[in-house]
């Protein structure tokens, strides 16, 4: 019995591993489109709206 505990322990980390992996991975692949873009379109930085006021600020990485 404490095998199988052990076991569905070490799969449940397992996967919460992987979905973080993922979840890391899609975050840094966006962020190097975005610089592909902004290096190919020669802008600074990517403006983002703010919901409350309306105002277009630089997006915080």
């Amino acid at each position: 019995m404490p095998q199988i505990i052990f076991f569905a322990a070490v799969g449940v980390a397992a996967y919460v591993g992987y979905r973080s992996f993922v979840r890391e991975a899609q975050r840094v692949t966006a962020k190097v489109r975005r610089a592909e873009k902004q290096a190919a379109s020669g802008a600074t930085g990517t403006l983002v709206k703010d919901p409350e006021t309306g105002e277009y600020r630089l997006a915080k990485d």
